[in-house]
C-alpha cells in the first residue's frame, strides 16, 4: 500500500492558528483557498493525508470543499489533488489475460446502463472491472440498484474480483476501502454539504478511484442537462477534458462522451424498477434510448480495448449478454431469478389536460424518486429498494386529461405529496411537440 506523501514541511496537527514560524495548519489552507489562492502541492499532499487519518476534521474539510467549490482549482492543483487521493490507499494490479476496460457515468436520472454494459462488453471478449458507487444527491447509484436483488453483495475482496474477472469477465462491485480512502470520506461529505457541483472535485473523485482500480482503458459518460451535475455543454466539456487529461497523464487510455440528461434515461428512476428495465434490455427489449447509449458506449470500450469491431445488436438481442449477467449476479451471491422488491404503496399521477408531453425534466424526476426513498439524505442512510418512479409516457407523446402519466413507488406514503409536487412541476403538457435532441452530444478523446 502506498499512502499520501508526507509534506516536506513539519506540519503540526490540524488545529489552531498559524504559528508564525512558517508552519501551516488546516485553517491556513482553508483560508488560502477561501481567498482564491492556488494551493501548493505539498499543502494538498498534507491536507488529503491528514483528512484520511482524521487529523483534519469533517468541519474543516467541508469548509475547504466549499472554498474549492466557489473558487475552483487550476489544472496543476487538480492533477496534484487526484494523485494525493490515489496515494491515500492501494492501487490494484489486475493479472487478467485479456484487455481491461472500465466505464464511468458522472451521474444521471434513470441511468442503468452499467447493468447492461458490463455483461455486454464482457460477452465480446474484454474484462470489465466496474467499481461503482452509491447515489449522490438526486442521481441514482449503481450499487443501490443492484442491492435490490436478493442476496447480491457489493463488497468483494481483491482475490474475489480477480477470480470473477478471470472466469466471467465482468464484475460490478464497491471500491475496496483500501482504494482512494480519502475520496470515500470526501465523497460522502460533499453529498451533504452542497459541494457536489465542483469540476475539480468531481474529476479528481472519479479519476482517483478509476486509476487506482487498475484498468488499461476507460470510457467516461459525462451527462449534460437538468438532471446532471453539469447543466451546460460548456461545463460538461470542461469536466470531460479535465478527466481525459488526468487519465492520459496516468497511462490510462481515456475517452469521454457527452450525453443528454435533460430527460431521464429510459422509463424508470429508482432502484428495483431500474434493475427490471435493465433486464428487459438484456433480454433484447427495453427503451430505445437505453439500448442506443449502451451500444454506443460498448463500441467505444471495445475500440479502446483494441478488440475487433463486432455487430453488437445481435449479441444483445440474442441473450448472450443476459447469460453473463446471470453468472455475474450469482457469483456475488444474488439470485437473478428471484422477484425484485415491490413497494407497499403505488400512487398514480394523472394528466390534468389534453395535449403533448413537451417536457419531461430529468431533475424533477430524480428529486421525486429521491423523496420517495430511492436516495439518501445523510451519509450511510439506507435506501428503499422498491422506491422509484415508473414513467408511463415520454416526451412527444400525445395524451388525454385523466391519462396516467407515472407511477410513484414507495414504502412510505407520507412521502408521496412532496414527490408528486416535484414530478408534476417537471412534466409539461402543451400543444407544441418537443425539439428532438441527440443522445450523444460530443466525443472527447485523448
Amino acid at each position: 500500500m502506498s499512502v499520501g506523501r508526507p509534506s516536506r514541511r513539519p506540519f503540526p496537527p490540524a488545529q489552531g492558528e498559524t504559528s508564525g514560524d512558517g508552519v501551516v495548519h488546516a485553517v491556513d489552507i482553508i483560508g488560502a483557498k477561501r481567498d482564491g489562492a492556488p494551493l501548493p502541492g505539498e499543502w494538498i499532499d498534507w491536507v488529503v493525508d491528514a483528512y484520511t487519518k482524521g487529523m483534519v476534521t469533517e468541519a474543516q474539510m467541508a469548509a475547504l470543499a466549499m472554498a474549492i467549490r466557489i473558487h475552483g482549482m487550476d489544472s496543476a492543483e487538480t492533477a496534484h489533488w487526484t494523485t494525493a487521493m490515489i496515494d491515500s490507499g492501494e492501487r490494484l494490479w489486475l493479472p487478467v489475460d485479456r484487455p481491461t476496460v472500465d466505464k464511468h457515468s458522472t451521474g444521471g436520472v434513470g441511468d442503468k446502463v452499467t447493468l447492461v454494459l458490463a455483461p455486454l462488453v464482457a460477452a465480446c471478449g474484454a474484462a470489465v472491472p466496474q467499481l461503482s458507487g452509491r447515489g449522490l444527491g438526486h442521481t441514482g447509484g449503481t450499487l443501490d440498484k443492484l442491492e435490490s436483488i436478493p442476496g447480491w453483495r457489493a463488497n468483494l475482496s481483491t482475490a474475489e474480483m480477480i477470480s470473477q474477472l478471470t472466469n466471467i469477465r465482468a464484475v460490478v462491485a464497491a471500491a475496496s476501502t483500501a482504494l482512494a480512502p480519502a475520496d470515500r470520506k470526501l465523497y460522502a461529505l460533499r453529498d451533504v454539504t452542497a459541494t457536489v457541483e465542483s469540476i475539480p472535485l468531481i474529476a479528481s473523485s472519479i479519476m482517483s478511484k478509476k486509476i487506482a482500480a487498475g484498468p488499461q482503458s476507460l470510457v467516461l459518460d459525462v451527462k449534460v442537462g437538468s438532471g446532471a451535475f453539469m447543466k451546460s455543454r460548456e461545463q460538461a466539456a470542461e469536466l470531460a477534458q479535465t478527466m481525459v487529461e488526468i487519465g492520459r497523464s496516468h497511462g490510462v487510455a481515456t475517452t469521454a462522451l457527452l450525453t443528454d440528461m435533460a430527460t431521464p434515461l429510459g422509463r424508470t428512476a429508482g432502484n428495483a424498477v431500474e434493475v427490471a428495465e435493465a433486464v428487459d434490455v438484456l433480454r433484447g427489449a427495453g427503451p430505445d434510448d437505453v439500448v442506443e447509449l449502451t451500444l454506443t458506449l460498448a463500441r467505444e470500450m471495445l475500440h479502446l480495448a483494441g478488440l475487433p469491431d463486432v455487430d453488437l445488436e445481435p449479441i444483445l438481442a440474442s441473450g448472450q449478454a443476459y447469460e453473463v449477467w446471470c453468472k455475474m449476479i450469482r457469483a456475488q451471491g444474488g439470485d437473478p431469478d428471484a422477484p425484485l422488491p415491490s413497494p407497499k404503496h403505488i400512487h398514480v399521477l394523472e394528466a390534468d389536460d389534453d395535449g403533448i408531453v413537451s417536457e419531461m425534466d430529468a431533475l424533477a424526476v430524480g428529486i421525486s424518486a429521491w423523496r420517495l426513498g430511492a436516495g439518501r439524505i445523510a451519509p450511510g442512510a439506507t435506501v428503499q429498494h422498491a422506491a422509484g418512479v415508473r414513467l408511463l409516457v415520454t416526451e412527444g407523446d400525445r395524451i388525454s386529461s385523466g391519462q396516467p402519466l407515472a407511477e410513484l413507488h414507495t414504502d412510505t406514503p407520507d412521502a408521496v405529496p412532496a414527490a408528486v409536487s416535484a414530478l408534476s412541476a417537471g412534466i409539461v403538457i402543451s400543444k407544441t411537440p418537443p425539439t428532438r435532441r441527440p443522445l450523444v452530444i460530443d466525443v472527447i478523446r485523448g
